[in-house]
């Protein structure tokens, strides 16, 4: 099956209508609805439907292998030949790909030599190439956007310092401006948190929460840990193949999450 005939369901450019297992609502912008995708014989996911809200800062948890990786490749219009749809802002994935100002999207952290060639300031412009095309320059307003999210990041003294010779943190700062650039709706982040201390985690929590508020964005995280999700987002949910719990934080229970998990779990919130 191929990419076209798997997502015969979608629908290319328009809003994203009720799911059969959904609830939708006009304020949706992430509509997935019985999403499924095989690695050959392996089943990755399984009818996974959810919407999410525009302006939700959203934690999606779930244990090594259990398809987090694979939803955000499709979200991001990196893979084909899933079932179900996909929409984002009234968009399919392979348009939200081409258009480069919808979703901005931060990979788990890549470790930049000492001897990467650009400054900070030059790697958050590269975020505009997207929007304005590889050869041609974007405009003042979006390089002055640029800027500014320099200081919204707290990193407006470094403009002028090789990436490279930032600390992880300072980097990973750097590479959510990037994204940010060319003012998406909504912002992916993977694994965010690997490597983080606790307290650089709870500094995390707190620069997503700022930024969510200052920019009204969605803003979707994905981690395997759940102290990190618990502690940055308003509404969890838990994929480990499908969707087991979507809603507050407050509702997951320890039997669940052992369940999904299979090993005991800490608790959510210290």
């Amino acid at each position: 099956m191929n990419g076209h005939d798997a997502h015969h369901h979608g629908h290319e450019g328009h809003v994203c209508h009720h799911g059969p297992l959904g609830q939708h609502h006009g304020d949706d912008i992430i509509c997935l609805d019985g999403v499924g995708f095989r690695y050959g014989e392996v089943e990755a996911l399984a009818g996974v439907t959810m919407h999410v809200e525009a302006g939700c800062n959203l934690g999606i948890v779930g244990p090594n292998g259990g398809g987090k990786t694979t939803l955000l490749k499709i979200m991001l219009g990196l893979l084909d030949g899933y079932s179900g749809s996909v929409d984002i802002a009234g968009c399919s994935p392979k348009q939200v790909c081409r258009a480069g100002d919808i979703v901005g999207y931060v990979q788990q952290q890549p470790t930049f030599v000492r001897r990467f060639p650009l400054n900070v300031r030059q790697v958050v412009h590269m975020g505009l190439t997207g929007k304005a095309g590889l050869l041609r320059r974007p405009s003042e307003a979006d390089r002055d956007h640029a800027d500014h999210l320099l200081d919204n990041l707290g990193i407006a003294d470094l403009a002028d310092r090789p990436i490279g010779d930032l600390s992880g943190g300072q980097q990973q700062r750097t590479l959510i401006a990037r994204a940010l650039a060319p003012r998406p709706k909504v912002l992916l982040l993977d694994e965010p948190t690997v490597g983080i201390d606790v307290a650089g985690q709870k500094q995390f929590a707190e620069l997503i929460r700022e930024l969510h508020d200052a920019l009204g964005l969605t803003i979707v995280v994905v981690s395997h840990d759940l102290r990190a999700i618990a502690g940055t987002c308003g509404k969890v949910a838990v994929l480990s193949r499908t969707i087991h719990y979507h809603d507050s934080p407050d509702g997951l229970t320890g039997e669940l999450l052992a369940e999904i998990f299979q090993h005991d779990i800490a608790p959510v919130l210290d």
